[in-house]
C-alpha cells in the first residue's frame, strides 16, 4: 500500500519510505496452514473453513524449525483462537520432524562445497531413483548419511522390477488374472501369504509408522519372492500378477514415474494415483503350516514344518523324529520338551 510506505521524513519533512521489511519470517509463516483453508477469501483473514480443517492432521517439517518455528506457530494459533478467528486450541494434531542430509558425517552447507547436485544425479538415473534413495537411506526422523553406492542400489532394484515385470507379461500363457481360491498348492498359498503379509505391513508404515524405509525393504523381500515363484500354472501367474500390482501401487507414492508405466504395462488404465490402496486379505493370511525351530540344550539343531492345528504332544512327536535331532540326543535322556507354540521346541 503506496498510502503506508510512501510518506514524509518525521524529521525534516521531505519525501521518505517507511521500512517494511519489519516481522520475522517465522512470524510470517506462523499461520499460513489456516490461511490455506480458504485461499480464495478476499472478504476477511479467515472463516469457518479454518474450524473445519484445523487442526492440521499431519505436520512434516525439518529439524531445524522444530523450536522457531512451532514455538510461533502456537503462540499465533492461540491469538487467533482468542480473537475468534479459529476455535482449535492447537494449530497441529501430529509432528514428523525429518532429519538434514549429512555428508561423509557432516551437515551439508554450500559454505563447506559439499553438496550434492539433485538436478545431476536426476539426469543420471531419473526422479524416481533419487526418490527411493532419499526415502530408503534411514528413517525420517533421523539424518540421511548420503552415499552414491546407495543411489546406484535404488537404480539396481528399480531395473530389477522393470526387467522381471516384462519378463513375467512375456511368459504368461493367458490373460486370466483371476485366483481360483479352493485350487491353491502349499507354494501359491505361501506366495499369496507373502504378498498380504507385505501389504498389510507396507500400509501400517506408510500410514501408521510413518517409517517409509522399512516399506521399501518389505516390498524388496517380496520383489525376490515373487522372482523365485516359479508356477506358469493360470493359478500361479494370477498370484504372481496380484504381488507385482501390488508391489507397483505400494511404491507409487515414491516413485510414480515408473509405477506409472508399468502399471499401465500389467493391462491397468487410467492413472494409478486415482487407484484404491491394495488391502490385505485375512484369508490369505491364515496359516496352513508353521515353521518351527528345533533347538536341542538351547542350540538350533533342525527346523520343522508343521499343521498350524497341530497339538503339543504331535509336535513333539515330529521334533523327536528329525534326524538331525536324533544325532545330536543320541545316548542321552530327553528329560523335558518345551513347545513355544508358533515358534520354537527346546529339547532337554
Amino acid at each position: 500500500m503506496p498510502g503506508f510506505y510512501d510518506v514524509a521524513c518525521p524529521s525534516c519533512g521531505k519525501e521518505a519510505k517507511r521500512e517494511t521489511d519489519t516481522f520475522d519470517t517465522f512470524m510470517d509463516s506462523s499461520w499460513y496452514f489456516a490461511r490455506f483453508c480458504n485461499p480464495h477469501n478476499d472478504e476477511s483473514i479467515l472463516d469457518e473453513s479454518a474450524n473445519y480443517w484445523l487442526p492440521v492432521d499431519q505436520y512434516v517439517g525439518g529439524i531445524e524449525h522444530a523450536i522457531l518455528h512451532l514455538l510461533y506457530a502456537r503462540f499465533y494459533h492461540k491469538l487467533l483462537r482468542d480473537l475468534g478467528y479459529v476455535t482449535s486450541d492447537e494449530p497441529f494434531t501430529n509432528l514428523l520432524t525429518q532429519g538434514m542430509v549429512l555428508k561423509d558425517g557432516a551437515k551439508m552447507s554450500k559454505n563447506k562445497g559439499n553438496t550434492v547436485d539433485p538436478k545431476a544425479l536426476i539426469n543420471q538415473y531419473g526422479a524416481d531413483t533419487v526418490r527411493l534413495f532419499s526415502m530408503f537411506a534411514a528413517p525420517p526422523e533421523h539424518s540421511l548419511e548420503w552415499s552414491d553406492e546407495g543411489v546406484d542400489g535404488s537404480f539396481r532394484y528399480l531395473k530389477r522390477i522393470w526387467s522381471n515385470i516384462h519378463a513375467f507379461l512375456e511368459s504368461k500363457n493367458s490373460e486370466i488374472i483371476e485366483i481360483i481360491q479352493n485350487n491353491l498348492t502349499q507354494d501359491q498359498k505361501a506366495m499369496r501369504l507373502k504378498t498380504h503379509e507385505t501389504i498389510k505391513k507396507v500400509s501400517e508404515d506408510y500410514g501408521v509408522r510413518k517409517i517409509f524405509n522399512t516399506a521399501i525393504a518389505a516390498c524388496m523381500e517380496l520383489t525376490n519372492a515373487l522372482v523365485k515363484f516359479d508356477d506358469n500354472s493360470d493359478n500361479g501367474q494370477a498370484i504372481s500378477h496380484e504381488g507385482w500390482q501390488a508391489i507397483i501401487k505400494m511404491l507409487s507414492p515414491i516413485v510414480p514415474h515408473i509405477t506409472q508405466e508399468l502399471w499401465q504395462k500389467l493391462g491397468n488404465k487410467g492413472l494409478i494415483v486415482d487407484e484404491m490402496w491394495p488391502l490385505f486379505d485375512e484369508e490369505a493370511m491364515v496359516r496352513d503350516e508353521l515353521q518351527l525351530m528345533i533347538q536341542v540344550n538351547g542350540k538350533l539343531r533342525a527346523k520343522i514344518n508343521v499343521s498350524a492345528n497341530a497339538s503339543n504332544k504331535e509336535i513333539e512327536k515330529l521334533a523327536l523324529m528329525d534326524e538331525n535331532v536324533k544325532k545330536f540326543s543320541e545316548g542321552k535322556i530327553v528329560r523335558k520338551v518345551i513347545v513355544v507354540p508358533g515358534r520354537l521346541v527346546n529339547i532337554v
